[in-house]
């Protein structure tokens, strides 16, 4: 998980560096870079590239293409750090959206998390002079787009591979990135820029592969609060590297994110 948690890093760090390039741009490359690893993958291990629910992998693959464009545009506005611990408040949406639509029961207690992990965001935005609005309303739209694509993870279920599941997300990420790329090509990247570019979908690809690892080999609740690593790594690295200042406030509030959506998940493994 702490390897997991440092590709992450990486790539959000190459994103905020690379906001020269448009939304468009930066989609496409994150997506052509993980392309590398699953296409292979899924021929050498002869899983069929179409899977069974096509219908529901595809709203997933655009929702998770809307998802990273949203958040690509929002580190534009905000401090990575900030940025991340924000698109993090995804979970609350997914709870809601599984309430709604697949009759999901949730427990009292969970939702008093979930209050906590509200009042945190209240608190960045109240105390933290850095945040702005335009950009806290596209990470937040990018959190609920995740929300979105944990329901409908939720509802493939084990009908289709994993990696088939990321492959559709890529593939429509690369045709939605090449068509916003068409009519708003930036910059031509030049030199190690190409290099940059695909390296975003390469620590993307390892940050999965190390989380999903890290999932399998221990209890869900031993593990699960490590993955919230991203976050102060994010912010540590952002602090060195973009000269990010965060005020006292903003990370009590951004603490108080990370804590209520740890303990709802430790709460529903418990419960599991």
């Amino acid at each position: 998980m702490i390897f997991s948690a440092v590709s992450f890093t990486v790539m959000n760090l190459l994103v905020k560096y690379l906001v020269g390039f448009s939304v468009g741009q930066l989609v496409f490359f994150r997506s052509f870079g993980s392309l590398f690893f699953t296409m292979p993958f899924l021929m050498y291990s002869r899983v069929s590239i179409l899977g069974n629910e096509k219908k529901l992998m595809i709203y997933r693959g655009i929702a998770g293409a809307t998802s990273m464009a949203l958040f690509f545009m929002s580190v534009e506005y905000l401090a990575i750090g900030s940025a991340v611990s924000l698109r993090y408040l995804s979970p609350i949406f997914a709870t809601i959206l599984a309430v709604i639509f697949l009759r999901e029961h949730v427990k009292w207690v969970q939702w008093i998390f979930f209050f906590m992990a509200f009042a945190g965001v209240l608190i960045i935005k109240g105390f933290d002079t850095n945040i702005n609005s335009i950009g806290l309303f596209l990470v937040l739209l990018s959190a609920f787009s995740s929300g979105i694509v944990y329901v409908l993870i939720n509802k493939i279920g084990h009908s289709d591979h994993p990696v088939v599941i990321v492959n559709y997300f890529m593939w429509i990420s690369i045709f939605l990135g090449g068509i916003l790329s068409a009519f708003n090509w930036e910059k031509t990247p030049e030199g190690m820029e190409w290099i940059l570019l695909l390296s975003l979908g390469v620590f993307g690809y390892f940050g999965q592969l190390f989380m999903t690892k890290a999932f399998q080999s221990q209890v869900t609740n031993k593990v699960v609060s490590l993955k919230y690593l991203e976050v102060v790594f994010t912010m540590i690295a952002g602090f060195f590297w973009f000269g990010d200042v965060y005020p006292l406030l903003s990370l009590l509030g951004t603490v108080m994110v990370i804590t209520g959506l740890v303990l709802n998940i430790l709460y529903r493994s418990k419960k599991e």
